[in-house]
């Protein structure tokens, strides 16, 4: 017995851990407390070393001092705060103002509300809880069909989870030790391609069954005429943005960031615009386009001073995040709706969610010490290699088991627990690393709509009304779950959709070789080199310099 456990100790603490988890344990217990047994037996059978113990508070040290890591609590603090200082709100009723008379305007709201909040706040509960508040009650007494109206909810909250600053991407990027920058740009075109197919879907529901998502009535011409504004002012801003694209100063630029800052400026001329009738008191512009300006103008000006500076290279995710805190900070100051209490509020919030993080990775860590010091990655490295079909079999194997899990775990636990043991099977393959991590994350996604525990239709039922059935918000959540599959099957057949805004030189689908700034230079051998700056460039050129003087030795 002692010999066939020493042999299979691997898989027995693989399935162990599973057991744990199933029981309902604490994730982050179940991990250590396996790591920390199964450590104990290795020791025991002679399989580890007694100084695997005091290699523990090394690794909980490394998760601590984790910079990458820092963006998690900035950007949680900036998604609460902002959901509590009612922006939610006011995008919902302005948005809704705008489309409410098309026939299915409210849910295109909804969505179009969802991506922004996605884009700002990065939080997928403040998303939803938002949502749910405002505008279910509106819906469902605008005789939308109730699943209808509570899909799209859940739905929309869920872009917080692949539309950047996505929280999940930051812990993809730490797992696969990959840039948060390059996951942020990889997963920014698939994001939107899935906004759009919501918006799709939620047309064409409307289109061919019209009761389920009626127009709202016109109130009469005076309506009319503000639209008739906001799109006077939205054309000012389209003209302004693409007058912008054609500048000198920025052909320089990527084609996102081109597009980001000229977005950006278009926006700035309309703010300006709205400002200068407002202080000015023109009274030109109608009151409908004056909210347009003030309510959508700042939360855009948030995703630029968050992403912009990250995709231009002006600063790391981190610093990024810190800078949309004190972002977030001054909006609800400028509201006049920042108070202790609020403060509070946000901040307690965000502690208790960087906690249950940061304790869910030290779990992992113990037991990814005692796995991998057994030998536990090697045996699903063979038997992931082992499958049918190469690149094609695992990634089809890896899509199935992800959505599978993902019916029991959220995605903190799977990004923990199963990321760190795909990543090298992955890169072996020849895998791109950023690839493979957007597309995990698009089907992690499915872990918030998945029935019966997808924790954003437990965040909906919260809020929803008690004379709504739970099965209507079970039901209105599967045609989305189809769209996100639909997404990854999209992105498997598409690398490019997230390749193709990484920048640099091409990369194919399946290359893991990530090209950096910093070792563009390439030598004789076509190899790269370290910059002159670098510090150990100077080692480099004297190991280079004694290889090539031994293989003149040898030759001669």
């Amino acid at each position: 017995m002692t010999a066939w456990l020493a042999a299979n100790l691997a898989p027995v603490m693989f399935f162990a851990m599973i057991l744990f988890l199933l029981s309902g344990a604490p994730v982050a217990f179940a991990l250590a407390t396996c790591g920390i047994v199964f450590g104990l037996i290795g020791i025991e059978l002679g399989l580890l070393s007694a100084s695997l113990v005091q290699a523990m508070p090394d690794r909980v040290f490394g998760v601590m001092s984790n910079d990458t890591l820092l963006a998690i609590p900035f950007f949680t603090f900036m998604g609460l705060l902002l959901e509590r200082s009612g922006m939610a709100e006011d995008l919902l009723d302005t948005v809704g103002r705008l489309f409410g008379t098309l026939r299915g305007g409210l849910a295109v709201a909804v969505v179009l509300v969802g991506a922004m909040l996605a884009a700002t706040t990065g939080v997928v509960a403040a998303s939803v809880i938002s949502m749910g508040l405002i505008s279910l009650p509106i819906m469902l007494r605008a005789g939308y069909d109730a699943r209808l109206a509570s899909g799209v909810i859940a739905a929309s909250g869920t872009l917080a989870q692949i539309i950047p600053p996505s929280l999940v991407l930051i812990v993809l990027a730490d797992q696969l030790n990959r840039p948060v920058g390059d996951m942020y740009r990889g997963a920014l075109l698939p994001g939107l391609v899935l906004t759009g197919f919501y918006l799709i879907y939620v047309l064409a529901v409307a289109w061919f069954s019209p009761k389920r998502a009626p127009a709202l009535p016109e109130a009469d011409d005076h309506d009319a005429a503000e639209r008739r504004g906001v799109w006077a002012l939205f054309a000012v801003a389209l003209a302004a943005g693409v007058g912008a694209s054609q500048l000198p100063a920025l052909q320089a630029h990527a084609a996102d960031a081109r597009a980001l800052l000229s977005v950006t400026a278009g926006g700035a001329v309309a703010w300006l615009l709205a400002l200068a009738d407002r202080l000015l008191r023109l009274n030109l512009l109608p009151d409908l386009a004056r909210r347009v300006a003030f309510v959508l103008m700042p939360p855009l000006a948030l995703i630029f001073l968050v992403l912009g500076t990250i995709y231009l290279g002006l600063a790391t995710p981190t610093e990024g995040g810190a800078m949309g805190a004190a972002g977030a900070l001054l909006m609800a100051l400028a509201r006049r709706r920042l108070s202790g209490e609020l403060l509070n509020q946000a901040l307690d919030r965000t502690v208790r969610l960087t906690c249950f993080v940061l304790f869910i990775l030290i779990g992992a860590r113990l037991f990814s010490l005692t796995f991998y010091g057994i030998d536990g990655h090697l045996w699903v490295e063979h038997l992931l290699l082992s499958l049918p079909g190469g690149q094609t079999g695992f990634l089809i194997a890896v899509m199935l088991l992800v959505f599978v899990l993902a019916f029991f775990l959220d995605f903190f636990e799977l990004a923990f627990i199963i990321v760190p043991l795909l990543a090298p099977v992955a890169e072996k393959l020849g895998i791109d690393l950023v690839w493979f991590g957007v597309l995990l994350a698009v089907n992690m996604q499915t872990s918030f709509m998945h029935p019966p525990f997808g924790f954003a239709l437990f965040y909906l039922r919260s809020v929803a009304p008690k004379t709504l059935p739970t099965r209507d918000i079970y039901w209105g959540a599967v045609p989305f779950v189809g769209i996100q599959l639909v997404m990854v099957a999209l992105v498997l057949a598409v690398p490019q959709l997230v390749t193709a805004n990484l920048g640099g030189p091409a990369r194919a689908a399946g290359s893991s070789s990530l090209v950096d700034d910093d070792y563009a230079g390439a030598g004789t051998d076509g190899a790269p080199r370290l910059p002159a700056a670098h510090p150990d460039a100077a080692l480099e050129a004297a190991i280079e310099r004694a290889e090539r003087l031994s293989g003149d030795v040898e030759g001669d």
